[in-house]
């Protein structure tokens, strides 16, 4: 069946994915926080706050209204800030429909609880919901997704008929979209680039080099490999679009909010500041706090994740962050690797 479909956050990624499946869609209900984003989308059918230039579809209409937006809708997706997703899920449940399919498409983890967004959902929604939860991610800049360049994601559930309906839903001339089992994976991969991308806006704006930067991410991908596969992810997963894809698009264009907070880093700017100068959350700072918190809980080893937690948390300097990183004890690149083949020869 073709599902009705409601988009909870009219933020620059929640108004590009719905122009993505207005497509598909006769009517797409788009729910801003803000009355007045509201109505000056619908009046003048852009949305020049979040995602200026693009303009919106007739089958795009934009409500403040929660339970306008989610009754009878059979695909919900929530693009809202990862700190804002256990309230806001909290809040439209009563409305949910009960055939409802819930997609996230938010990169980040609960910054008190250490948690992933399918776990917050599942929480927040009754048990008949928690095979019907999915994860849209991979490389993906709301302005290409708007101005409809061919893109390519993932979507991520752990029912295959799950996955394949939300495939059908987004999938466009230009939107391509792959479905994988592997939800863990797929939000870890998309919440954890942003902290390495955070790093490599660091590593530019000291005017590091290409050198630094590459190994920058490939160092980076190993820290998200390693919390992943802890967390129960697939490696294969962190080879793909939610893995090493979403990385590089995030980590060396300047359309990414979080390299441009690297910049900001490098120039000495606080968290604070940062978040005020960009008018927009960045979701790699809060991040950051968490998966070094689940770092720390797990013992897991990520010490460039460590090292910008000192740079943001607690006021080291970044120059010092890099000689310390670059001053660790000598080791092998793949420690299972090693010790295997040299253990037997």
């Amino acid at each position: 069946m073709k599902r009705s479909v409601a988009v909870i956050g009219a933020g620059s990624w929640g108004t590009a994915l719905a122009t993505v499946l207005s497509e598909n869609h006769d009517h797409v209900s788009l729910w801003a926080r803000r009355e007045e984003l509201a109505r000056e989308m619908n009046e003048k059918k852009e949305n020049k706050r979040y995602l200026p230039g693009i303009k919106l579809s007739p089958n795009i209409m934009a409500s403040a209204s929660l339970e306008h937006v989610v009754r009878d809708k059979t695909l919900i997706l929530l693009v809202v800030p990862s700190h804002a997703m256990r309230a806001t899920i909290r809040n439209l449940a009563p409305y949910l429909h009960k055939e409802a399919i819930l997609v996230h498409a938010t990169k980040g983890l609960e910054i008190d609880s250490l948690k992933r967004m399918s776990e917050v959902i599942k929480e927040e929604v009754p048990e008949a919901f928690h095979k019907r939860i999915a994860v849209l991610s991979g490389p993906s800049h709301a302005e290409e997704v708007g101005l409809r360049a061919p893109t390519t994601v993932v979507v991520a559930a752990e029912v295959i008929e799950v996955a394949e309906e939300v495939q059908d839903a987004f999938i466009t001339a230009r939107f391509r979209v792959y479905t994988n089992p592997d939800v863990i994976g797929v939000e870890i991969g998309g919440a954890l680039k942003n902290i390495i991308a955070l790093g490599a806006g660091v590593s530019d704006g000291l005017k590091f080099g290409d050198n630094a930067k590459a190994a920058l991410l490939t160092r980076g991908l190993a820290e998200i490999s390693r919390l992943g596969i802890k967390l129960g992810a697939s490696p294969l997963t962190f080879t793909g679009l939610a893995g090493v894809g979403d990385l590089v698009v995030t980590a060396t264009s300047q359309h990414s909010r979080n390299w441009r907070a690297g910049n900001m880093l490098a120039e000495g700017l606080s968290p604070d500041e940062i978040t005020v100068n960009m008018g927009m959350v960045v979701e790699g700072i809060k991040t950051t706090k968490a998966a070094y918190d689940l770092s720390r809980k797990l013992d897991i080893e990520m010490p460039i994740t460590r090292e910008l937690h000192a740079l943001l948390f607690e006021n080291k300097a970044p120059r010092e962050a890099v000689s310390d990183l670059m001053g660790r004890v000598r080791r092998h690149e793949t420690e299972e690797l090693a010790l295997e083949y040299f253990e037997n020869r």
